[in-house]
């Protein structure tokens, strides 16, 4: 029981920590501004359907990770090189994402590791979406020497029960 205590603690301790780290990010700060400018680089490169421009932009690692609507249900494209051909299929259709950039948020879980969470409209032929639809853009950014390099995209469909409106009386 002490143990579990002792865990329950330290498991509270690390997440105050964390919290305090993470709220202490001011949105205008310099590692900010970074990833931000890495997050628009990459959004403006994919609208141009630049794949040399978006391949500057990925982590070259196997553990590189894309998830998104395949030609059969979603799939996880893992690696530099299956991102990159996903990408490539991609654009050989209408493909255009527009973010919400005043609702960009930026978490940096390290000095190295951020998260980018933004709303998005996603048109994407290829991926079944042939008019624009509300999505959640995750990505998680690694820093390298080079820069920010996206390392995981998770773009979350929104409902569109969830993308509705509130009506308010």
């Amino acid at each position: 029981m002490k143990r579990l205590i002792r865990q329950c603690v330290c498991g509270g301790l690390l997440m105050v920590a964390f919290s305090a780290s993470a709220m202490g990010q001011d949105s205008s700060s310099e590692p900010d501004a970074a990833v931000r400018k890495a997050y628009k680089d990459l959004i403006d490169a994919e609208n141009r359907h630049d794949l040399s421009a978006v391949e500057k932009l990925v982590w070259d690692s196997p553990n590189t990770l894309f998830v998104a609507k395949a030609p059969v249900g979603w799939k996880g494209y893992w690696g530099k090189d299956d991102v990159m051909q996903h990408f490539h299929d991609l654009y050989e259709t209408h493909f255009r994402i527009d973010p919400d950039y005043p609702n960009e948020k930026i978490v940096h879980l390290t000095p190295n590791v951020a998260e980018t969470y933004v709303p998005v409209n996603i048109t994407a032929v290829y991926g079944g979406y042939p008019k624009p639809a509300p999505f959640i853009m995750v990505l998680l950014w690694v820093k390298v020497e080079g820069g920010w390099k996206m390392a995981t995209d998770l773009p979350i469909p929104v409902p569109p029960e969830a993308a509705k409106p509130a009506v308010t009386k």
